[in-house]
């Protein structure tokens, strides 16, 4: 089938639509999140002052003014932004008459599709679980719009192709199930990496607090505490390491039929297997051996680590089956 021009360039136009509308989404989640910590820290101080001046303490409301309607702002400009984008992915799918993620550009496109959509959900549904006190997911907002500008940002200028045909190898139904699978899952891995980090900050936090000192970014008062990320971190790579042992039983089965080998040494299958050990060894230390908190997180992030390796260094620069497909 022939390319459709128009509608390739159709999805580049919304594809810039949504990353002007993921930059202002990003500002407005940052004002959020430093007005937040302030607010936090000025009840503080006056809990602290009337505590020294012998009197008591007011019920205070909770911080609904202007730092969440920044939150606001951002979310909307957010669900403007994921929408333009889905638009971009699916058109640019539409143009070349396949699924849009046959090579490395279309892999981030969508791939970073599935994260804002994943955020969205997860914003709306601790929108109804906060009905009933629940704590508000937006707080995720900043870093999650910031990953998703910058690997735009870098598959725009380094892995952008236009819009062709697949090579013949890849011209199988296995590209939908291996590849969307490996999708999913790095989306999860993604927002997993993201609460870790956040959650290795905040323990660190912890320990300037717990020494009496004053403990810098204060934005970070208005996120959950170190415990409450490390949770959520787990969830999402558990879920992640799932859809990631799927994609590496599906590619030895693709392997087998494209060619009569289920594994052949290939530098991106290697990598891929290396990825998965780090993450089974992540589940493990946490859920038998009681790694929490700090010891389990770096795995978490040398787990990531191995990802954008796989991603940004094998598929350009180690030679293998996998070269033609940039993916």
């Amino acid at each position: 089938m022939t390319v459709d021009e128009n509608i390739a360039r159709i999805s580049n136009v919304l594809l810039y639509g949504g990353m002007t509308a993921y930059l202002f989404s990003f500002i407005a989640y940052a004002a959020d999140l430093a007005e937040g910590g302030k607010e936090i820290r000025s009840r503080e101080a006056r809990r602290a002052q009337a505590s020294a001046g012998g009197g008591t303490t007011t019920l205070e409301k909770p911080a609904v003014g202007r730092r969440r309607r920044a939150a606001a702002i951002g979310t909307s400009l957010f669900v403007l932004a994921t929408a333009l984008h889905v638009g971009s992915v699916v058109t640019r799918g539409l143009s070349v008459h396949r699924v849009p993620w046959g090579n490395m550009f279309e892999f981030a496109l969508t791939g970073t599709c599935v994260v804002a959509v994943g955020y969205l959900v997860a914003v709306l549904r601790a929108h109804r679980a906060g009905l009933g006190g629940g704590r508000d997911a937006r707080y995720l907002g900043t870093f999650v719009t910031g990953p998703i500008l910058v690997t735009l940002g870098i598959a725009l200028v380094k892995f952008y192709v236009v819009a062709a045909q697949l090579v013949p190898a890849l011209d199988s139904y296995w590209l939908v199930i291996h590849v969307f699978v490996a999708i999913l899952a790095t989306a999860l891995s993604t927002l997993g990496f993201s609460a870790t980090v956040l959650q290795l900050v905040q323990e660190k936090r912890d320990r300037v607090k717990a020494a009496g000192a004053r403990a810098g970014g204060v934005f970070m008062d208005a996120l959950p505490g170190s415990v409450e990320l490390e949770r959520t971190a787990f969830r999402l790579n558990a879920v992640a390491f799932v859809m990631w042992t799927f994609t590496l039983i599906a590619g030895a089965v693709w392997a087998q039929v494209a060619w009569n080998r289920y594994w052949n040494w290939d530098s991106k299958e290697v990598w891929t297997f290396v990825i998965w050990v780090v993450y089974a060894a992540y589940l493990h230390a946490r859920a038998t051996r009681g790694w929490d908190g700090r010891r389990a997180a770096w795995l978490s992030v040398l787990g990531f680590a191995c990802m954008l390796f796989n991603y940004l260094v094998v598929n350009i620069f180690f030679p293998g089956l996998h070269s033609y497909a940039g993916v």
